[in-house]
């Protein structure tokens, strides 16, 4: 049975550690895929899309994603230990966080991006990423670096609009 667990937010020194490779040996302990599931339920109740590990206060180069569209590319998918092999182009758009509730700013992000790691079994994965798919990669593994979307966003804001309202709701976690 998944639990939630506490979505910590800005200000909390987790979230400014750079996060521990997890090894091989922790992904089959049972407490790690209960980590797993608890992060998935915690992420939809948020309800998010994306959620690192160090939101869940544990120090660990973990995230979940699931975007909740049709492309079962794009979740629901737990990536361990992630890196980017590609990182191309440049994109902008409106951004929000789990970890910085109501706030609303403007990121610059890469356009296109291909992340490897591993699934929750220790398989090796290999994500492409565009468009939000690949903004929301870019956003887990800044959380896994102790980076928070604040730290390199424009025009930081209460969420006012409906669309902005509507993104710091989905709170991307990305």
């Amino acid at each position: 049975m998944a639990y939630l667990r506490e979505i910590i937010t800005e200000g909390h020194p987790t979230l400014r550690k750079v996060a521990k490779r997890v090894s091989l040996g922790e992904i089959a302990d049972p407490i790690f895929q209960q980590l797993l599931d608890d992060m998935f339920e915690t992420m939809y109740h948020a309800p998010g899309i994306g959620l690192a590990a160090p939101q869940v206060n544990i120090s660990k180069r973990i995230f979940t994603v699931d975007l909740q569209d049709e492309d079962e590319a794009h979740g629901p998918l737990v990536v361990i230990n992630p890196k980017f092999t590609v990182t191309e182009g440049e994109i902008e758009a409106t951004e929000g966080c789990l970890s910085v509730p109501g706030m609303v700013g403007e990121m610059t992000r890469f356009e296109h991006v291909v992340c490897t790691g591993l699934d929750r079994h220790g398989k090796k994965i290999e994500l492409d990423g565009v468009g939000l798919f690949g903004r929301c990669l870019q956003h887990e593994m800044d959380h896994l670096d102790g980076i928070l979307y604040i730290d390199k966003a424009q025009n930081i804001r209460p969420a006012a609009t409906d669309e902005e309202i509507a993104e710091a709701e989905a709170a991307l976690t990305r």
